[in-house]
């Protein structure tokens, strides 16, 4: 038994020198260090006082002590799992933050100056942002659809490439149009934060979002910003169950109704179409919405639009079988349950 207390001791001796020194070099934090503290102080009492084992049995009302510890051990490990997921999102949001930073570095010194043309315009200006990974095929028919002018708004196009590793930003650039270009793929929510963050710093009237893949018609944007324009909302989403859709019918045409059904009853606003990417978004609003998910971001807009008060409105779009390439969705079981991660987490915080 002495010497079971005396490597119990000697582990929590070693893991606390391992969490100052850690700390010390700077790649532990304070919080860091206090767990790992009181986690080396639970080992060292346990390992010379085992008869503390006793109160466990007593809390937990079990017979065996050894069981007692046993039980303790899985909660505490339970909860090191939370804090370790914990600080693995924070680490991908500033990972985040670096990738979008350097993005729209770039492109002030390369594009921002293409900008300078909206002060012609009656209304100011109308930002597309298309997002993009590696879609070289496709997005070259969806550029030159871009249209010039809307509704009295000067229109410019921004395409984030989002870590492409095909022609993507080539093509891009070769139609003329300005890219803010992620080095790595950080997904299509960051790729949205990227161009609202240019686009609050352009202070643009309005921002559009659509697909480079093909599905989502240019000739439809007027319908989006319409109601904008109009003042009569401040957030508008094209839905396919309104208009024209190619593909419907299937399990995802049944998970888009189902998951549109949860998202109303938590929004209270009736949505028929919540995975629909092809959106307007007004201008001064975008500073409103605290936007966290680098994927599945159509969930966490509809529902932090909602929260914040937007005026949020449906118009009918038509979303056409993909123009080329293959969709960069999760396969299997991977689309459904991110999506219901995000609407759990949104409707959380």
């Amino acid at each position: 038994m002495d010497n079971v207390r005396l490597i119990g001791v000697a582990i929590a001796g070693t893991f606390v020198a391992y969490g100052v020194l850690k700390y010390r070099r700077g790649l532990w934090a304070k919080s860091d260090l206090l767990l790992a503290t009181l986690v080396a102080l639970g080992i060292g009492v346990v390992s010379v006082l085992p008869g503390i084992g006793d109160i466990l049995t007593s809390v937990f009302r079990l017979q065996n002590r050894g069981f007692a510890f046993l039980v303790l051990s899985n909660l505490v490990l339970f909860g090191l799992f939370f804090y370790l997921l914990g600080q693995v999102r924070t680490n991908n949001r500033r990972n985040g933050d670096i990738v979008r930073a350097i993005a729209r570095r770039q492109y002030q010194e390369q594009f921002a100056r293409l900008g300078t043309a909206s002060s012609t315009a009656d209304k100011g200006k109308l930002l597309i942002v298309i997002p993009a990974y590696n879609e070289q095929d496709a997005i070259r028919g969806v550029l030159t659809r871009v249209p010039k002018q809307l509704l009295g708004y000067h229109v410019e196009a921004l395409v984030v490439v989002d870590g492409a590793t095909d022609a993507t930003e080539a093509v891009a650039i070769e139609h003329q149009f300005p890219v803010a270009a992620h080095i790595i793929n950080r997904g299509q929510g960051d790729a949205l934060r990227t161009g609202f963050e240019i686009a609050r710093a352009q202070r643009v009237e309005m921002v559009v979002n659509m697909d480079a893949d093909g599905q989502h018609q240019p000739e439809e944007i007027e319908r989006l910003v319409a109601p904008i324009a109009a003042g009569e909302a401040d957030f508008v989403m094209g839905s396919r169950f309104l208009g024209h859709y190619e593909e419907a019918g299937g399990a995802r045409h049944l998970g888009i109704i189902g998951f549109s059904r949860l998202i109303s009853m938590l929004s209270r606003v009736r949505i028929t179409d919540c995975t629909n990417g092809f959106r307007a978004i007004r201008g001064e609003a975008l500073s409103r919405l605290e936007l966290r998910e680098d994927r599945f971001s159509t969930a966490e807009l509809i529902l932090e639009a909602a929260k914040k008060g937007l005026r949020i409105r449906e118009v009918p779009v038509s979303i056409l079988r993909r123009a080329e390439g293959e969709s960069k969705k999760p396969k299997g079981l991977g689309y459904p349950l991110g999506f219901l991660r995000v609407i759990i987490h949104t409707w959380l915080r």
